[in-house]
């Protein structure tokens, strides 16, 4: 892929990934606490994380980053840690193929963020394909 359009192929990989997520998630929460699942799932992903970062020579001392860095980079993973319980409660209580959707609500609510803390400008195309997934998700959450 070219560089322009490199993203895309990590957009998709994340994509395949997320969906095994609530797949393999909704299976291993059964007869389980959803809260206990998500730090379970958490302790693994900071080891197969830190083996990665570690074997790809990637390493460098956090302490170094300057502090507006941390500081947003905290305020996202508590935002990833509160997801992830709530995601993984709703696995629980409800069907994936219901979650999912819902949970994918969080692409029009990036661009809504993104418009107003970024400044970024959507396309008339891009509105719309944002109200394609908004009209997607609700229909695919409600029960025939």
């Amino acid at each position: 892929m070219s560089a322009p359009h490199g993203w895309l192929y990590w957009a998709l990989l994340s994509a395949a990934f997320a969906a095994l997520t609530a797949v393999f998630a909704k299976i291993g929460i059964r007869d389980v606490d959803s809260d206990l699942a998500t730090l379970v799932r958490t302790v693994i992903i900071v080891f197969v994380l830190a083996a990665f970062v570690g074997l790809t020579g990637k390493w460098s001392d956090p302490r170094e980053l300057p502090g507006r860095t941390l500081l947003f980079l905290t305020l996202s993973a508590l935002a990833t840690g509160a997801s992830w319980v709530c995601y993984f409660r709703a696995l629980q209580l409800g069907d994936a193929s219901s979650v999912a959707p819902v949970d994918k609500l969080s692409v029009v609510l990036v661009a809504i963020f993104a418009v107003v803390f970024l400044g970024e400008r959507p396309s008339l195309q891009s509105w719309c394909g944002i109200g394609m997934i908004a009209g997607g998700a609700l229909v695919l959450s409600l029960k025939a």
